[in-house]
């Protein structure tokens, strides 16, 4: 009997151990060394008006801790940007016919930056796949006026020349929103632009691991971020289940399902760029 215990105590530890150590290797692939942790990115900043500006319904998904931190924990104006209607987008599961997905993602996003506590987010009607054929001046200038009218310190967008996934929608509005800034910058009056540009990186060994090709290009075109912070992960939860439409993507893009991947990839990824020491105009 006391031989069967000790066994079943060894085993059980070698479980733990095994367990352990699968743990810690996968948290190690959501750790950026060179990113200051920090309970606030916005905070840290002193930001008091906050903009994203994203392509497609779900892209708030990216960055649910900084806005939810920056409402709730340190009092700022947060507003969104979205481009398109994520209407080219694939459903899983499936919630509704493909002819209204359009309208289904948009409420889906709206509903979703709501519960993070964003006061306004407008859902815009370019094509979704095709933000990079569209206009680029209007486009330009459209952000330009939100801009003015929001007058935000702080902007987060994505990194141009990756986009954080590699989509072209996403490269293209983090371009677009540079432009913009630029155009506020030469243009001068009241408001000349935001103090910072944030930028959302994404977890570059868990791209190696996972992204193939495509996560290949993202890791090569992005910068290191210089800030992590506690991403929110109960709301990102909530927010998978908001975004009915798109609930299986996490399992889908990296194999586990979504709680385990939360619980390894629990701080969101920033670089930041200060406009007065590096303006872009």
């Amino acid at each position: 009997m006391r031989k069967r215990t000790v066994a079943l105590i060894t085993v059980s530890a070698v479980v733990l151990a095994l367990v352990g150590g699968v743990y810690w290797a996968g948290r190690d692939l959501f750790h950026e060394p060179s990113a200051k942790g920090v309970e606030s990115v916005v905070g840290e900043l002193g930001g008091t008006r906050v903009l994203g500006v994203f392509a497609h319904p779900d892209d708030e998904q990216t960055v649910n801790g900084l806005f939810y931190r920056a409402k709730h924990r340190d009092g700022a104006y947060t507003a969104m940007i979205t481009a398109t209607r994520g209407e080219a987008g694939e459903q899983g599961p499936v919630v509704g016919r493909k002819e209204d997905l359009g309208d289904i993602r948009k409420a889906e996003a709206l509903k979703n930056s709501f519960n993070l506590g964003v006061d306004e987010h407008e859902v815009w009607d370019y094509p979704d796949g095709g933000v990079p054929e569209v206009d680029e001046g209007g486009l330009v200038d459209r952000v330009a006026a939100t801009m003015r009218r929001v007058k935000p310190d702080i902007v987060v967008t994505f990194w141009p020349e990756s986009g954080a996934t590699g989509h072209k929608d996403h490269m293209q509005m983090g371009h677009v929103t540079e432009l913009a800034i630029a155009q506020l910058e030469e243009a001068g009056g009241s408001y000349t632009g935001p103090d910072q540009i944030v930028y959302t990186i994404s977890p570059t060994k868990a791209l190696v691991a996972f992204g193939g090709k495509v996560g290949a290009f993202v890791v090569a075109n992005q910068p290191e971020p210089n800030y992590a912070m506690p991403a929110e992960v109960g709301t990102k939860f909530e927010g998978w289940q908001i975004h009915a439409s798109q609930r299986d993507f996490m399992p889908e893009s990296y194999i586990l399902p979504t709680w385990a991947i939360y619980a390894l990839w629990d701080h969101e990824f920033y670089r930041t760029r200060d406009l007065a020491a590096e303006p872009l105009g």
